[in-house]
């Protein structure tokens, strides 16, 4: 080995021991390995921050604020809403809910349609008294399994199809991963619905948790053409069965009908009094066509982008002994008290004109920067985890034309996928569909600097020759073997690293060395990188390999063990199914 080739297998040996140890935070080491490559000569300055240009990340960036856009739009709602069906069989529930989250994962980010369904996952467990344990782990691996059916599924496909284009001129398209990833997603659902659900532990820590206790009494006003009108106020009450809200009344002319007006028929411009948590009455305004926005009285902006936070009043506050309307809240503030709650209590008066007392959560709506500008003013304290950005759900279908335009024109080759996407973001903004705020809050930083600092690392590991050095050893220990057993162990090898570092890191290291191998054996490239496509995006042994798995731990109760139970079969069926189907689309 040359005094290269050791110092940069030097450096990658210490990024990955502190990457599987996890004290420092992954984007940091990679940087910081970045910034040594360069002192030590690895790396050129020049190139130092070629990453950040890269196709591949920007790529994932704008994937990561497609996807915010399309979930502020409720295009994952929408798609999403069949989900829900009381009465349905664990294997049945698990089964629809796979399907629809892998359909979701393979066109938009895979955390961002787990985060969705989780939700919904999580009201489905409560309705059903059922343990949340039994069915959030089965979603999350089959989130994860649907990113590997297109490119931008997931980062690690994204990787490969670009580091394809810098071994041979040309990257993997779209839908070239579309074959072998939806074999392997297939095969991984119906296990996970039938076999994998009952491999999981039943202790009593995976119980039903409630994400949101809390119960508002809120207004929602009735406006022109609202699916409501005409309906009496009993027959909401299957909508808001279906939302765990409860439909208290009925406000005509300002004043409140008496009783709870269940033979009334809502008209336009009556407004509806409901209770339930925060994210149930947003729910149930958008299923029965409600309206508790007037964008108009929020700065006249009708592009804003509305938040709903929720907040605790303490003794001295501005609200303290006084009404929203006293204040003139709503139109001096840009900012609506929406909803409060009172330890369970419900009231006749009209929402904002109750005299909000110390120790009462209030549930303010407005644009995030003046909520923010508000919560201060009034002295309140806003809850920690407690804000929900209000669903643009009439936005819905221009969200999903717009996406769906830009995926055609990159498939038909009218543009690369970057402009594609770029142009869609821009129309996104544009509607409101998105801030400028949510622009950059939806990116995840670290990835972006994990993956850009560790290209040129990558880069010279090739350039020195090391990725041949590798790949030269693994095919002189396994030279008996044919190509087909050489594909398998590196998968396997793949996943392994998978399930104890990031997966983009995993693609980074593991593309490359796989290319050389291929060209050892004097085989196609292609089935190797695909190879590691599918490895790299499948970690099931632990929390930590995947982001997915690390959000489900809290919620379902899940000890580390637990991803062991489900997870190593499923990773032995993956391997299982993907070698001969890579071999069948992608020959050698």
């Amino acid at each position: 080995m040359t005094g290269e080739q050791i110092f940069i297998f030097g450096l990658l040996g210490t990024l990955l021991v502190l990457l599987v140890w996890g004290k420092v935070r992954y984007d940091l080491v990679a940087f910081g390995g970045l910034i040594a490559a360069v002192l030590g000569g690895a790396v050129d300055p020049s190139q130092a921050f070629m990453g950040f240009g890269n196709d591949a990340v920007v790529i994932v960036a704008l994937v990561l604020v497609v996807s915010r856009a399309l979930v502020n739009a409720g295009a994952i709602e929408l798609v999403a809403s069949v989900a829900l069906s009381a009465g349905r069989s664990v294997s049945a529930h698990i089964t629809v809910m796979s399907v629809i989250g892998a359909a979701l994962s393979a066109v938009i980010n895979n955390v961002a349609a787990l985060v969705m369904l989780m939700n919904l996952d999580i009201e489905a467990a409560r309705k059903e008294k059922r343990a949340i344990g039994l069915t959030l782990m089965p979603l999350s691996f089959a989130t994860i399994l649907g990113g590997m059916i297109t490119m931008i599924g997931t980062p690690p496909n994204i990787v490969v199809a670009q580091i394809r284009e810098r071994a041979t001129g040309e990257p993997f398209r779209m839908f070239d991963f579309t074959p072998v990833g939806l074999v392997c997603a297939i095969a991984g659902i119906l296990f996970v619905a039938t076999i994998g659900w009952r491999l999981l532990a039943r202790p009593t820590t995976m119980e039903v948790k409630e994400v949101n206790s809390g119960r508002f009494v809120a207004e929602a006003k009735v406006p022109e053409g609202s699916k409501s009108i005409a309906r009496t106020v009993a027959e909401l009450y299957t909508i808001g069965d279906e939302h765990d809200v409860t439909v208290l009344g009925l406000v005509r002319d300002g004043r409140r009908l008496p009783g709870f007006a269940m033979s009334e028929k809502v008209g336009e411009g009556d407004l509806l009094v409901l209770e339930g948590s925060t994210k149930a009455i947003e729910g149930f305004v958008g299923a029965a066509g409600l309206d508790p926005y007037a964008e108009e009285t929020h700065g006249g902006v009708t592009g804003q982008s509305l938040t709903l936070v929720e907040a605790i009043v303490p003794e001295g506050s501005r609200l303290d002994g006084r009404t929203a309307d006293s204040l003139r809240l709503q139109y001096r503030r840009g900012v609506t008290l929406f909803g409060l709650s009172r330890q369970g209590k419900r009231f006749r008066a009209r929402v904002r004109q109750l005299k909000v007392l110390p120790g009462d959560v209030v549930l303010l709506l407005g644009p995030h920067a003046r909520v923010a500008q508000v919560i201060e003013w009034l002295g309140v304290l806003p809850l920690e985890n407690r804000r929900h950005d209000v669903i643009k759900r009439e936005k819905a279908l221009a969200a999903i034309g717009f996406f769906a335009a830009a995926i055609a024109a990159t498939v038909a080759g009218f543009t690369t996928l970057p402009i594609a996407l770029a142009v869609a973001v821009c129309a996104f903004a544009l509607l409101g569909i998105l801030s400028p705020r949510e622009v950059y809050e939806s990116v995840e930083w670290p990835v972006i600097v994990l993956l850009a600092s560790l290209i040129p690392i990558g880069i010279a590991l090739e350039e020195s020759g090391g990725t041949k050095l590798i790949a030269d050893l693994i095919v002189a220990q396994s030279s008996a073997l044919p190509a087909w057993a050489i594909l398998t162990i590196i998968i396997a090898v793949t996943m392994t690293m998978s399930d104890f570092l990031n997966n983009v890191a995993t693609a980074l290291v593991a593309a490359p060395i796989s290319i050389e191998v291929a060209n050892a054996l004097n085989v196609s490239a292609d089935p190797f990188l695909m190879g590691v496509a599918v490895a790299a995006s499948c970690a099931f042994l632990t929390p930590i390999g995947h982001q997915n798995n690390t959000i489900i731990m809290g919620p379902g109760g899940y000890r580390f063990s637990d991803y062991w139970r489900m997870g190593l079969p499923l990773e032995i069926l993956i391997v299982a199914v993907s070698v001969p189907t890579i071999l069948f689309f992608w020959p050698l």
